[in-house]
């Protein structure tokens, strides 16, 4: 938590207690973009009354209930400093509203201490607050000494009943942090790995913000996903959030070239991924790229396409973001063969440059996840810095020396025949560069013509 906030806050005179990842990832040294802060004894209108002075004021809510306030400051450096704003609310605490075990509401109470609030958070590592006042450390459950020793504990047995996103945002702690989970807490995750499905979809994927950054892409973006899909996998967490995976799930692909089960594999190839830091995106195709296999019959990458667009659809990924995914996976299984300037100019010509790259990428991670002589691993190498060399050579319509205008001054009329000539100008011009000339093109396009 950067100081210039803490003071802000501080100045408030609200007796504020910075809480949840800001606190943990202070202690384990990491930088943290959470303002969170839990202010004991003031009540809605008391936040509100003492943060209107200094910018703008939106109601915060949870699940549809008003729970406190954010803050967006007026000063521009602490905007700058954080741009999701400031979050301030009362202690929160459960409430039962029947006889099942997820009959129950969160509600905030003003009147309720800290330790109140720390005991309905999810996991001890996030149950820890640090009074800005003193510096004083609120820790009633040993997070620190969990975080100290690298397990991941829940606070109480109905952690995951009471929100089941909790599930997926353990297996992402154990991917960002490599935390281990106790066995209480992988018992847990057992009992209620059904009820993933009954979180919405953009929380687990496509995120609140629509920036595609749930907690599943949180997991994938960590520093051991591979560990995390395990855990899912073993838990049944998995397949109750990506049914696709359950024919991959011991697979046997049957080569030496193959030597995993299908799940093991497609665990190695998004564990490579995040190796390279790779982009989301090829993170993402890396976890589906696969899931085509069991039942295809011929082409498993068209297949895998189809179930990643559901999935990724499912879970409300941006469109564009999902467009990208599929891409990839649909063209995930082209060959290392005869790699040379020309094929780089045609790759790029067929998928355009960020599809190449990341193809490429997704190319280098998968052949880290099987048997592969070291030559492939080469060629992919080789096929990445050609790319880099050939991207300046002219590969897409608009690096033609000439366009529509200039063929439609020939005599050729606008509609689909202009296209496919356009097209075929385009095609000579990555096979030799230096036709993109614009009297060798127009002479192309008047043979062509007639």
């Amino acid at each position: 938590m950067d100081k210039r906030i803490e003071d802000f806050v501080r100045g408030l005179h609200l007796d504020a207690y910075l809480v949840g990842g800001a606190v943990r990832d202070e202690l384990l040294g990491l930088e943290s973009k959470d303002a969170d802060f839990v202010v004991p004894g003031v009540d809605h209108d008391g936040l509100l009354k003492a943060l209107e002075p200094h910018g703008r004021v939106e109601d915060l809510e949870v699940a549809g209930r008003l729970v406190g306030a954010r803050l967006y400051p007026r000063d521009a450096k602490l905007r700058e400093l954080a741009p999701a704003g400031i979050e301030f609310a009362p202690p929160r605490a459960e409430r039962s509203t029947g006889p099942g075990r997820h009959d129950f509401e969160i509600v905030a109470d003003p009147s309720l201490s800290i330790e109140a609030d720390m005991a309905r958070r999810d996991f001890t590592v996030n149950a820890i607050a640090r009074r800005l006042e003193t510096g004083d450390l609120v820790d009633p459950f040993g997070g620190a000494a969990d975080l100290q020793h690298g397990v991941l504990r829940t606070v109480r047995p109905g952690s995951f009943a009471e929100d089941p996103l909790r599930l997926v945002r353990g297996l992402r702690l154990v991917s960002q942090l490599e935390l281990e989970p106790d066995e209480q807490t992988v018992e847990q995750m057992r009992e209620e790995a059904a009820s993933v499905r009954l979180v919405s979809g953009e929380r687990v994927g496509g995120g609140l913000q629509a920036d595609g950054l749930g907690e599943l892409s949180r997991l994938l973006l960590g520093r051991r996903p591979a560990k995390a899909l395990r855990l899912a996998r073993d838990t049944g967490v998995l397949t109750a959030l990506l049914p696709e995976f359950a024919d991959a799930i011991g697979f046997e692909q049957g080569s030496d070239r193959q030597h995993l089960t299908l799940d093991e594999h497609i665990f190695a190839v998004v564990q490579a991924a995040a190796d390279a830091e790779a982009s989301l995106a090829v993170r993402l195709a890396a976890l589906f790229h696969d899931v085509g296999k069991p039942g295809a019959n011929g082409d498993h990458a068209e297949r895998g396409a189809r179930l990643t667009a559901a999935a990724l659809s499912r879970l409300r990924y941006p469109n564009r973001l999902r467009t990208h995914v599929t891409r990839i996976v649909r063209a995930h299984a082209f060959r290392l063969d005869g790699i040379d300037e020309l094929f780089a100019r045609r790759f790029l010509r067929e998928h355009g440059d960020a599809l190449a790259f990341d193809l490429v990428a997704h190319k280098e991670a998968d052949l880290r996840g099987k048997q592969v002589p070291q030559e492939e691993l080469e060629q992919a190498a080789r096929l990445r810095a050609l790319l880099e060399q050939e991207r300046v050579k002219p590969h897409r319509l608009a690096d033609l020396a000439v366009d529509g205008a200039d063929l439609i001054e020939l005599g050729f009329e606008e509609g689909p025949e202009l296209g496919r000539i356009l097209d075929s100008l385009l095609d000579a011009v990555v096979e030799e560069p230096a036709l993109n000339t614009r009297d060798e093109l127009l002479e192309r396009a008047r043979q062509l013509r007639s």
